[in-house]
């Protein structure tokens, strides 16, 4: 397992943009981004992996959401056209061996997740 940071969270303007970071203390084979929002279960947005780059979206975010990674073992998650629905706590999850995945199950390492409020 790995420790993972996350940040940008907080309160959003409805219609803007929304940028979040994770930063991971070591080697993670893929990464992900995933959210609950109020009484729903936890959903995945995004994964990137870190080897090929290759890259897999959520149908309910595909077009608005981004998934990009940098040099410095940080991964980014910008999305865009933000609503009040996409309030939520945003989690940031590793695989530290495994293939890009949208289960929860298949991730070893979770940050402590990150409040993003949209308000209208």
């Amino acid at each position: 397992q790995v420790q993972l940071e996350e940040s940008g969270g907080g309160l959003v303007q409805a219609g803007d943009s929304l940028r979040l970071s994770c930063t991971t203390s070591g080697r993670t084979a893929a990464m992900g981004w995933f959210r609950q929002r109020p009484g729903l279960e936890r959903e995945f947005l995004a994964a990137i992996s870190w080897r090929g780059g290759g890259t897999l979206y959520a149908d309910s975010v595909k077009g608005r959401a981004r998934i990009a990674r940098d040099s410095t073992k940080t991964i980014y998650l910008l999305m865009h056209n933000m609503t009040p629905g996409d309030t939520g706590v945003y989690y940031c999850a590793a695989q530290t061996d495994g293939v890009l995945a949208s289960r929860d199950v298949e991730y070893d390492s979770w940050g402590q997740g990150t409040q993003v409020t949209v308000s209208s």
